[in-house]
């Protein structure tokens, strides 16, 4: 049973959190990404818990309350600033000076790719879900006969001023049909919309997008134990950007295909996903 808390930094920021495990146990600290929330991983916090491990899932920059700088200051949510986070909130959870585990879906795989990057000394162990090394993405939304573009194009919707209230408007009906839209049970979308659903954080998790345009990020090859597990009916993630991901690996890795699920792994194959999760962190001990 996971229990809420509240994570406050040393930069003044109060993260909302679900934790779960014994409190000295390995810390796995597990990143969500849009339009999800910490409830990403409900099945994930007492699967670590059993194990044997720590498990921290906060609500992040944006997403918690106390955690939410101006987002009309774009400034506010450079990528550099998302890093830093995840690089903050681990000695806050009470594991300062330890390596841990990282696990990110989406663009909390995306923020976890930044960290293993600039702080490789720092992870025991690194866990991506959906989102490919940023410079497989870039490179497969640069080809002009690619389907990346095509892919991609609601990244562009999201830089518009207007996209917020309609994607909360109508009982976020926008958002249920078209992000959500990839087999995502109804009572799950409710758990994430009870965090990302209203106006203020709407417009704060855009501005990550906003920030970031493009998900561009300047990340070179990746020294970190990874597996990287990615759906083969992802709808926004597409084969070429996923299968080039080990081409920047320079440490052990491992890809996993799941036949049939789409973008929101933990959603859809929780328990597959906790399988390969637990057998990668059992290899690479902190």
């Amino acid at each position: 049973m996971a229990d809420g808390t509240s994570i406050k930094t040393r930069s003044g920021l109060t993260f909302t959190a679900d934790v779960a495990g014994p409190a000295d146990g390995p810390l796995v600290l597990l990143l969500h990404g849009f339009p999800e929330s910490r409830h990403s991983w409900r099945a994930a916090l007492p699967a670590l818990a059993n194990a044997g491990y720590r498990a921290v899932a906060p609500d992040q920059r944006g997403y918690s309350p106390g955690a939410r700088p101006d987002p009309a200051d774009l400034s506010n949510y450079a990528f550099d600033k998302l890093v830093n986070d995840v690089i903050e909130i681990v000695p806050a959870a009470g594991h300062h000076g330890r390596r841990f585990h990282l696990v990110g879906h989406d663009w909390g795989g995306q923020v976890s790719w930044g960290v293993a990057a600039a702080h490789p000394t720092r992870l025991a162990s690194l866990t991506i879900m959906s989102r490919p090394h940023p410079k497989s993405f870039q490179r497969a939304l640069a080809k002009e006969d690619g389907d990346q573009k095509n892919r991609s194009k609601h990244h562009r919707a999201f830089l518009e001023p207007d996209t917020g209230r309609k994607l909360i408007e109508d009982n976020a009906r926008r958002l249920r049909a078209g992000l959500f839209g990839q087999g995502v049970p109804a009572a799950v979308m409710d758990e994430h919309l009870s965090v990302l659903g209203n106006p203020a954080a709407m417009e704060a998790a855009l501005a990550w997008y906003r920030a970031n345009k493009g998900l561009a990020a300047d990340i070179g090859t990746i020294e970190v134990p990874t597996l990287y597990i990615w759906g083969d009916a992802d709808a926004t993630v597409g084969p070429d950007a996923a299968h080039g991901t080990g081409e920047f690996m320079g440490a052990a890795f491992a890809m996993e295909v799941l036949p049939g699920i789409g973008h929101f792994i933990m959603d859809q194959a929780p328990a597959k996903a906790m399988e390969l999760l637990l057998a990668h962190l059992k290899k690479h001990p902190v």
